[in-house]
């Protein structure tokens, strides 16, 4: 039995060619550079989230400590605003980290790198979950009290 080969496409031809440490073959230089950007774009979305977010819940924690004086709910509701803003800023720089990452750089090491950043970030976002909710993501939520003249529904 004889064997035809056909000619590989273009883009495993690159592949085939690129060796053995890049994954896929090169962007064009254009779109590295609009990528570098991207990422670095998120990347700054990302940290003012965090950033302001702080600033915001402080600012909020602040003014109602001075309005009704100290409290445990006051402070609950701080903590939890400044994990929100936390974990928001961390899905951004974690986007960024894909972009910057997988696209314009797919190396193995590249990926590895991402990988562990992924799964370090990944942990502290469930970390913090766990601290605004106050219970872990498969427990069911608390029932809350039926108020007057309103109707209970069952997700």
């Amino acid at each position: 039995m004889s064997m035809v080969l056909l000619p590989l496409p273009v883009w495993a031809q690159d592949i085939a060619t690129a060796g053995s440490k890049e994954l896929l073959p090169r962007v064009p230089n254009w779109l590295e550079i609009w990528l570098h950007g991207t990422a670095r774009g998120i990347e700054i979305v990302g940290v003012a989230v965090i950033v302001l977010g702080a600033i915001g819940a402080t600012l909020r924690y602040v003014w109602q400590l001075l309005r009704s004086g100290s409290s445990a709910a006051i402070y609950d509701a701080y903590r939890a605003s400044l994990g929100r803003a936390i974990l928001l800023g961390l899905e951004f720089l974690v986007a960024a980290d894909i972009i910057g990452t997988v696209a314009v750089e797919p190396t193995l090491e590249n990926l590895g790198v991402l990988a562990v950043i992924v799964l370090i970030r990944t942990f502290l976002s469930f970390s913090l979950e766990v601290e605004i909710q106050g219970r872990w993501p498969w427990q069911q939520t608390p029932a809350r009290k039926a108020e007057p003249g309103r109707l209970e529904r069952n997700p």
